[in-house]
């Protein structure tokens, strides 16, 4: 009863970080508000999704409990694999649906970032103000850094390279992070170094493409 109970406070931490995420977009943002309505759903329908895929990623990873026992995978913990399984098919379907036409994706994802941004510093606050966590210090200054840096130069860069140096800053603090604290987390998930090299120069590679295509 108290792990469930321990499960549901977490879920809940992230609704609500994520939910001031979307408040911030929503008051930070210069769009109009239609366009900002249309980016905060899109936003919610691939989180939707992407907590379906992190249940299918647990089931992947512990397929044979799954045959066993299909009941049994719901007292198992979504661990990191789950969450870089769900992290990979979002990136699929995000590539699939802009290859259709279906989908801006550069668009969504600059609306995405001060979401992102946001929320994981609210969960981070959480973490250590509510909650005690002895090694959130570190984490809650990279991420108020990160976004006083955001609202300083939002409307004075390119809106899609600014967006893109914000996840590479990102991605760069948190592997620093993972080297100076035990570890580096996302909304409670572990994120091995291996996976923010991946990050870092995805991130690099879009910024240098982003430059060139706008000079």
């Amino acid at each position: 009863m108290t792990a469930a109970v321990w499960k549901l406070g977490s879920i809940g931490i992230i609704v609500f970080s994520l939910i001031m995420g979307f408040i911030f977009y929503y008051v930070m943002s210069p769009a109009h508000k239609k366009e900002k309505k249309k980016h905060l759903e899109e936003t919610t329908s691939l989180l939707i999704n992407f907590i379906i895929f992190i249940w299918l990623g647990k089931i992947l990873v512990n397929i044979n409990i799954f045959i066993e026992d299909p009941l049994a995978i719901l007292a198992y913990p979504s661990d990191s694999n789950a969450f870089y399984i769900a992290v990979l098919l979002t990136a699929l379907q995000i590539i699939y649906k802009t290859k259709r036409k279906q989908f801006d994706s550069m668009t969504w994802f600059v609306s995405f970032v001060p979401i992102f941004i946001f929320g994981s510093f609210v969960y981070e606050f959480i973490q250590k103000v509510v909650f005690n966590n002895s090694i959130g210090f570190h984490s809650i200054v990279f991420h108020a850094g990160i976004l006083i840096l955001y609202v300083i130069r939002q409307g004075k860069d390119e809106k899609n390279a600014l967006s893109l140096l914000m996840m590479l800053l990102w991605s760069i603090g948190q592997l620093l992070l993972a080297f100076i604290m035990p570890y580096a987390s996302l909304f409670g998930y572990l994120m091995a170094p291996w996976f923010l090299v991946i990050l870092i120069v995805l991130f690099i590679t879009l910024f240098i493409y982003e430059k060139r295509k706008v000079s």
